[in-house]
């Protein structure tokens, strides 16, 4: 038989940040407290720890889908980096317009998708470019585009899961949204503060300081600082890289080291330069050096592509799915007037809902108390005012009765009189007709 104890370690439950239990996601969300549960030693070997293989297989198979959404000023180099990401060639080299040509008016949304592989693995690619973000003289509505085409692809998602038939749901929602910051050394512009902060509520925000090579390795550290403070001001969310119980210190120092380049500083190019040491690397190629891609104390460009692509894009999907799509869902259901019952699916302890139940049970008994007393109240006023009633109307007659009585006592009494007295009654006959009688005459 096997052995059995009892451990406190927490059941692997997704929480509602999107992440298992004791993980620290991007957005700070309360610890969900620990559960008792009772582990057993097998006495051999089952094979379920063998279900990540069939995972893996049946994710190789399937493939992957990943869309990504690049806004900032144009000339930052937001489709240059791209290319360097993902090693291909996805945006072809861009024709700056003749002077002549007419400039686009509004902020356009294009997007452009690519099915790549790597050692067996598809990874079919699709990135959201925005062109004209920032390029106008009055910037105030230039966010509304972007945040209509996020919340379209919801939309899109959330018809598709209202289907009979869900087996072929295309998920194209936003996973992840690289900001590009100018590189101006100050501060957030105003316009960068205002969309991020209609931004970061709805897509996994990872900001960018583009061009890099522009300012020294001082002025990109105190430009980190500052755009970190101003993030953290104005309350806006970025993602960061969650960690997890039980992993090993090479791993926690990773995570550690990657959200430490936040906002990264990043160079891109996808053109191959010669150093003075003859090698062969991405960069690009100043009088004064050569700036390498690939090269940590360069940029941190290497930081930037092991959290979107090497480690944490899994999160990234499982984030946008569970929380943020979860939350954008909600609030448009409630709004559409759709509610559920916050019991439903609930795991509820025995004894809070035993004692629920008694506060309920009592609540209901003092209520059913109260309309007692009040309808017995009204009982209560309904009778005494038919009793006064009845005590006037039993006064009126017998003050009727007592007038009536005294009236035939008075009369009685005067007969009483006229009897003692000799006289009649009653007036005599002939005295009547001799009246009359002498009236005719």
């Amino acid at each position: 038989m096997s052995d059995s104890y009892v451990s406190s370690h927490d059941i692997n439950i997704p929480s509602h940040n999107g992440f298992p239990n004791g993980s620290e996601a991007s957005f700070g969300q309360p610890h969900i407290p620990t559960v008792p549960i009772i582990r057993k030693k097998l006495m051999g070997y089952v094979g379920f720890a063998n279900l990540p293989n069939q995972v893996h297989r049946k994710s190789v198979r399937k493939g992957f889908q990943f869309t990504t959404m690049v806004v900032g000023e144009s000339g930052l180099g937001k489709s240059t980096l791209i290319n360097t990401l993902f090693n291909t060639v996805l945006y072809p080299p861009k024709v700056p317009l003749a002077p002549s040509e007419e400039r686009p008016k509004t902020v356009a949304i294009e997007s452009i998708g690519a099915d790549i592989e790597e050692n067996g693995v598809r990874l079919h690619l699709t990135v959201v470019d925005t062109p004209g973000f920032g390029d106008f003289v009055n910037n105030d509505d230039s966010w509304r585009p972007i945040i209509e085409n996020i919340e379209s692809r919801f939309d899109s998602y959330l018809e598709q899961e209202n289907r009979v038939n869900r087996s072929k749901i295309v998920d194209n929602r936003i996973h992840a949204c690289l900001y590009f910051i100018q590189p101006t050394g100050h501060s957030l512009k105003q316009l960068d503060i205002e969309v991020m902060r209609r931004l970061h509520t709805k897509v996994n925000l990872i900001p960018i300081i583009a061009k890099a090579d522009t300012l020294t390795d001082e002025e990109v550290l105190q430009f980190k600082q500052r755009v970190l403070a101003d993030i953290a001001y104005h309350n806006i969310e970025i993602f960061k890289a969650p960690t997890y119980d039980n992993e090993d210190e090479e791993t926690l120092a990773e995570a550690e080291e990657i959200a430490s380049k936040i906002p990264f500083a990043v160079v891109g190019s996808d053109q191959l330069v010669q150093t003075p040491d003859g090698r062969h690397v991405r960069g690009r190629a100043y009088p004064w050096g050569v700036v390498e891609v690939d090269n940590e104390d360069h940029c941190d460009f290497v930081k930037l592509r092991q959290m979107l692509v090497r480690t944490y894009m899994e999160e990234l999907r499982e984030f946008t799915n569970d929380v943020l799509y979860e939350n954008w869902r909600t609030e448009k259901l409630l709004s559409m007037g759709v509610a559920q019952d916050s019991s439903v699916f609930k795991e509820i302890n025995p004894a809070a809902r035993l004692q629920e139940e008694r506060t309920m049970h009592e609540a209901k008994l003092a209520k059913m108390e109260a309309e007692m007393k009040m309808v017995f109240s009204q009982k209560v006023q309904e009778k005494e005012a038919k009793l006064k009633q009845s005590e006037e109307e039993l006064y009126a007659r017998h003050k009727e009765m007592r007038d009536a009585l005294e009236k035939q006592r008075s009369d009685l009494e005067e007969k009483k009189r006229r009897l003692e007295s000799g006289r009649p009654l009653t007036p005599e006959k002939g005295s009547t007709q001799r009246k009359k009688g002498f009236l005719r005459t």
